[in-house]
């Protein structure tokens, strides 16, 4: 399994943007071959930081993810308004 942790840095005026893009995409992630777990969260501390928290099955189920349309341009606008770090954990079953 892998598991990869986004953190999301957005200024207060774009991140009703990000965070209608980041639904959007927690929603059809959670429908795609190999998606364990998907979901996004947003700080108790900080209230310009959010987080995609998702597992995927293996490899070949992350990299259909990240080549999948609805990622492709719900990623492109959140690039374009937040600033992201990626943590990613690899699982042995």
């Amino acid at each position: 399994m892998i598991r990869l942790n986004c953190f999301i840095r957005v200024k207060e005026e774009n991140k009703q943007e990000v965070l209608a893009a980041a639904r959007r995409l927690t929603e059809a992630s959670l429908t795609q071959n190999g998606c364990i777990a998907y979901d996004i969260f947003e700080s108790a501390t900080r209230p310009d930081v959010l987080m995609f928290c998702e597992t995927w099955k293996d490899q070949d189920a992350l990299d259909s993810h990240a080549t999948s349309d609805v990622f492709v341009k719900e990623t492109t606008i959140i690039h374009n308004l937040a600033e992201l770090k990626i943590e990613r954990l690899s699982f042995d079953r």
